[in-house]
């Protein structure tokens, strides 16, 4: 019953919203790139997803934010906390229903072809130089939650060119699934929240849907440069390193609480006692 009503909830919001969102778009108004992430935290709400945020988020036009994949939920965690467009493979777009609402978040779609890397690279550039933020999972694809599987540099060439004469800030972005009812999972129960290899959408959904309330860990760290490391495939080995790190922390239990858990910050939450990072550290 549970989830009849979640995703009951669901639909009603996603009919919603989107012939709004439609006429955003075709109006070019700037609520447009707003309203996915009105739309991410309503679901969030439904479906009792509780977020538990570390780090300061970025502030900086435009950023890079670089995510671990573990399940389509990323994308309602992630797109309820990070002002941007994320980066999908291009059969996204072909997906009933979650194809339309990815192309009303202005979702950049590529395809695994090496022949169109470059024009790819050039797309996401513009839509950098536009002042737009971007969502890159790495990883290529998702896995079981419990482990970061390894970065995949050649996603990382827009961090090599500078944006309006800077270089282009990328933030590394860690997601865990630690805790179902206020009682944190171990390594055989997180798979609940994973999708990935051959699983089936619609059965997985509505477990999720049925689920008692949630808790996500995301952990913002400190932004960084493609400078700081002088080539695109140490940028990536730093990103991994890091993201992987976070999500061991948070599955591990090594993570200090947050001070506030909230279902999306109203400002930007710290994991240092409350005491902001000096301006060396993150933007």
């Amino acid at each position: 019953m549970i989830a009849v009503v979640t995703l009951l909830r669901f639909l009603g919001w996603t009919v919603l919203l989107v012939p709004f969102q439609i006429v955003l778009i075709a109006f070019r108004i700037p609520l447009a790139k707003r309203m996915p992430m009105i739309w991410h935290r309503g679901v969030c709400r439904m479906f009792r997803f509780r977020l538990e945020l570390h780090g300061r988020l970025s502030r900086e036009r435009p950023t890079l934010f670089v995510c671990n994949h573990t399940s389509y939920l990323d994308i309602v965690v992630l797109g309820a906390v990070l002002p941007g467009s994320f980066i999908a493979k291009v059969e996204v777009r072909g997906w009933p229903l979650f194809g339309l609402l990815a192309r009303l978040q202005r979702t950049v779609f590529v395809e695994r072809r090496a022949a169109r890397t470059a024009q790819h690279r050039d797309e996401m550039t513009a839509r950098l130089e536009d002042g737009d933020n971007l969502i890159l999972f790495p990883e290529g694809t998702s896995n079981d939650g419990n482990r970061v599987l390894p970065f995949k540099s050649a996603f990382f060439g827009m961090a090599e060119k500078n944006i309006d004469g800077r270089p282009l800030k990328v933030q590394p972005v860690s997601v865990a699934y630690t805790r179902l009812d206020g009682i944190p999972i171990g390594r055989r129960l997180r798979p609940l929240f994973a999708w990935y290899g051959d699983m089936d959408l619609a059965p997985h959904l509505w477990s999720v849907a049925g689920m008692g309330r949630s808790g996500m860990t995301v952990q913002f760290h400190d932004v960084v440069t493609v400078e700081q490391f002088g080539s695109r495939k140490a940028l990536a080995a730093h990103c991994e390193n890091v993201i992987s790190q976070g999500v061991s922390d948070a599955i591990s239990g090594r993570l200090r609480p947050a001070r506030r858990r909230r279902w999306w910050p109203t400002k930007p939450l710290y994991a240092d006692k409350g005491r902001r990072p000096s301006r060396s550290g993150a933007a």
